[in-house]
C-alpha cells in the first residue's frame, strides 16, 4: 500500500534532511542567535559547562550520560582526536565524582573511514572506562550503520567488554529480532523510537505504529532484559511502563537534556530511576536539528524564542 506522508511527517523529513547540510551547519553554528537557541538542548560547548550541567541534574536526583557531539567523521586524525576527548571526559568524571556515564557514536570513532580504525578507537575508550569504573553507551545512528554497529558491539562484548551497552530503535522493523539478540547476549539496551529519516521499506512510517512497537519491545526488555533504559518523553508510554509495576531498581527512564525537565523531576520524586542524555560541544547542529524534528513542541519553542527571546517555556 502506497504511503502518503502528512504535513507533520513532511516537516520532520525536511528538518532531518536539513540536519545533513554542511552549508546550513556552518551558517547556523557561526550565528550567535543559533548558538543561543541550541542552549536548551546542548549543555554548552566545553567539558566544564557539561560537568556543571551534570552536577545540577545530580542535585535533583537525575543521573547523566555525557555525549561529546560529533558524527560522520571522515578523517582518521579527527576520529582519533574524538576518542582522545572521551579519555579526558572519563578521567574528569572520575575526578569530579559526578554521576554520569558516556555515550558515543561509532561514526565519530571512524566507522565511515574503516571498521578497524573505529574498533581501535572504541577499545581505547572502553579500556579507559574499565580503568575508571565507568560505562559506555554506543549510540545508534541511521539504518545505514545499524548492522555494522551491532556487529562491532557484539565483537567487543565477546572480548569481555561488558562495561558497554547498545541503543535500539523502535521504528525499524528489524528491532524485534535485535531485542531478542540483545536479551540472549545479556547486554544493556537503551530503547528509543528513532530520530533519522528512514524509508517505509525498513521503518514504520506512522507514529502510532512506532509507538505500538515501542510498547511491545519495552515490555519484552523489562521481562527479559538486563537493566534496560526506556528512552521516551511520551507520557502515555511512561504511564504504561509504570503501570506494569516493574522493580524500579531493574531499569531506568532516560530523557534528553532540556526536554520535559519537569517530567524528569516528577518521575524522580515518584521513585523511578532517571538519566538525562547530556550533549555538549561545538558540533551541535545535526543533533539540534534532529531534536526539532522529533517533536512539534520543540520547533514551536524555538520559533517562540525568536519572537520573544526572554520568554518562558
Amino acid at each position: 500500500m502506497l504511503h502518503v506522508p502528512g504535513a507533520a511527517e513532511l516537516l520532520r523529513t525536511s528538518l532531518l534532511h536539513m540536519s545533513d547540510s554542511k552549508t546550513l551547519a556552518g551558517w547556523f553554528t557561526r550565528n550567535p542567535a543559533g548558538r543561543h537557541l541550541s542552549e536548551r538542548f546542548v549543555a554548552g560547548e566545553t567539558l566544564d559547562s557539561a560537568i556543571a550541567a551534570v552536577r545540577e541534574l545530580n542535585a535533583g536526583g537525575i543521573r547523566a550520560s555525557l555525549d561529546h557531539l560529533g558524527e560522520a567523521v571522515t578523517n582518521p586524525a579527527e576520529a582519533m582526536k574524538a576518542a582522545d576527548s572521551y579519555l579526558v571526559i572519563l578521567d574528569r568524571l572520575r575526578e569530579t565524582g559526578v554521576n554520569s556515564n558516556v555515550s558515543l557514536k561509532l561514526t565519530q570513532m571512524g566507522l565511515d573511514v574503516s571498521q578497524m580504525l573505529c574498533l581501535e578507537n572504541l577499545l581505547r575508550v572502553l579500556d579507559k572506562a574499565r580503568e575508571v569504573g565507568n560505562f559506555v553507551r554506543i549510540d545508534m545512528e541511521s539504518s545505514r550503520h545499524t548492522e555494522d554497529t551491532l556487529r562491532i558491539f557484539e565483537h567487543v562484548w565477546g572480548r569481555g567488554y561488558t562495561n558497554c551497552g547498545i541503543v535500539l530503535q523502535a521504528y525499524l522493523y528489524r528491532t524485534e529480532r535485535d531485542v531478542e539478540w540483545a536479551i540472549e547476549l545479556g547486554c544493556r539496551v537503551r530503547l528509543c523510537k528513532g530520530a533519522y529519516a528512514e524509508p517505509p521499506s525498513i521503518a514504520f512510517p506512522e507514529k502510532r505504529d512506532v509507538d505500538a512497537n515501542y510498547v511491545r519491545l519495552a515490555r519484552r526488555l523489562l521481562d527479559g532484559g538486563n537493566f534496560p533504559a526506556m528512552a521516551t518523553h511520551d507520557l502515555r508510554i511512561i504511564r504504561q511502563v509504570a503501570g506494569w509495576r516493574p522493580d524500579p531498581n531493574s531499569f531506568e527512564f532516560q530523557m534528553l537534556y532540556g526536554v520535559r525537565p519537569d517530567l524528569q523531576r516528577q518521575l524522580v520524586t515518584l521513585g523511578w530511576g532517571m538519566r538525562a542524555y547530556v550533549p555538549f560541544g561545538s558540533d551541535w547542529y545535526a543533533y539540534f536539528m534532529r531534536r526539532l524534528a522529533e517533536r512539534p513542541a520543540n520547533l514551536l519553542f524555538f520559533l517562540s524564542q525568536l519572537v520573544h527571546p526572554n520568554g518562558q517555556s
